[in-house]
């Protein structure tokens, strides 16, 4: 499957200087992606081989890959799951700053290769970072990202959303559509990220109490984080807890949406909601909905972000007074769009959301729900509160 991030990254090549880091979860395409181009040098820190010629330096790596005299305008040098190597960006500092001119030098990577603290020197203004997601809707749909944050509204086949539901979206299982393989895939994939990924790239020990959080986070998707309730649960410190849901987040297991509370009387501040990368891990149907909205939405405004549509950013609303929307988009810091996400269409729109619409004047509120036929309209023409379909929403964005 042709992923939308191949156009970003061959956009990024023929008008940026800097290096690509193309970070995201284990297993969702960046090595596909990232050997997608025909001209490629591809590097492996995980090959033993590859391993001693960066551990060399810059020069070993030249000659055992016989880079010299290679077209700079066509070849891309790849180094990939680099970021275990604990003098990563000293090397591709060093790298980059003599050979810049010579490759289009792409990073992958399954940890967050621009916060993981590793390494000395800054890399600050030597790479663009660009965050690869589980396949979407919107990707299906359109299979490139346009000139513009939306687009217009485009049916796919009416099993498309089931299958991502029932089998989340990274692309083996997915693309496989088979329960049995689907569980195999999952198990393994569990397996690796806690006695490979968690063992090599963290200092914690104790990896079997660390896997009871992640079940208790699964549980309670959607819910407000109560890291007090989670340390009597474990029966480790409630900085601890904080410090693994942290680690948890940097290895592309969940992710923290946290409230927004600007001009908003008596907001919530502090708790934020956990969600999960792989949704399809969540067995309450109510709860995957809200995760699948959720995991859609942070691709979207990670995706507008990297690829210079402004600065956007992913909250919930809820005050005091127990009114609660979903989701909240900000684009340049200002609220530009809610969502509230429904299962099931209802008569009528939740109070909340033209509550927080009028408060904060925000430009669309969306009551999502999930069965509904797609309607081939705009959702984002209009000004008022609406009821849109998801198949309808998810589509205009990436």
């Amino acid at each position: 499957m042709k992923r939308v991030y191949e156009s970003i990254l061959n956009d990024h090549f023929s008008s940026n200087r800097q290096m690509a880091f193309l970070c995201g979860p284990r297993q969702v395409g960046k090595t596909t992606t990232a050997r997608a181009e025909k001209a490629i040098t591809y590097i492996n820190w995980d090959d033993q081989a590859d391993r001693r010629a960066i551990l060399k330096g810059s020069n070993a790596v030249l000659d055992y890959f016989n880079l010299t005299g290679l077209d700079a305008s066509t070849n891309r040098l790849v180094f990939d799951e680099i970021h275990k190597y604990p003098k990563w960006k000293q090397f591709l500092k060093g790298f980059f700053d003599k050979h810049e001119n010579e490759f289009k030098i792409l990073v992958t990577g399954s940890a967050r290769l621009n916060v993981y603290k590793r390494g000395g020197d800054s890399l600050m203004g030597r790479y663009f970072l660009y965050r690869m997601h589980p396949v979407s809707v919107g990707e299906i749909a359109h299979k490139s990202y346009g000139s513009s944050e939306i687009r217009q509204p485009k049916k796919i086949h009416k099993d498309i959303i089931e299958q991502l539901l029932e089998f989340g979206g990274f692309p083996e299982p997915f693309l496989t559509g088979s329960k049995r393989f689907y569980n195999k895939w999952k198990r393994l994939r569990t397996e690796q990220f806690f006695n490979e990924d968690i063992r090599d790239l963290t200092n914690i020990a104790n990896i079997a109490q660390l896997e009871i959080l992640s079940e208790l986070l699964k549980e309670n998707v959607g819910q407000l984080v109560n890291y007090s309730n989670l340390s009597n649960e474990i029966q480790v410190a409630v900085n601890t807890v904080k410090t693994w849901i942290e680690t948890l987040e940097s290895l592309y297991y969940c992710f923290r949406v946290r409230p927004f509370f600007q001009n908003i009387p008596k907001a919530l501040r502090k708790q934020p909601k956990v969600y999960l990368w792989d949704w399809s891990h969540i067995s309450d149907p109510g709860s995957r909905a809200e995760n699948f909205i959720a995991s859609h939405l942070l691709k979207a405004v990670h995706m507008w972000t990297d690829t210079g549509f402004g600065e956007y950013d992913l909250f919930f609303l809820r005050d005091k007074m127990k009114r609660e929307v979903d989701f909240l988009v900000s684009c340049n810091k200002r609220p530009w769009f809610i969502v509230e996400v429904k299962l099931k269409e209802s008569k009528l729109l939740t109070p909340s959301l033209n509550y927080f619409k009028n408060l904060l004047q925000i430009d669309h509120a969306f009551q999502i729900h999930f069965d509904g036929p797609f309607i081939e309209k705009n959702c984002f023409e209009t000004k008022k509160a609406v009821k849109v379909p998801a198949e309808t929403f998810l589509s205009q964005l990436v």
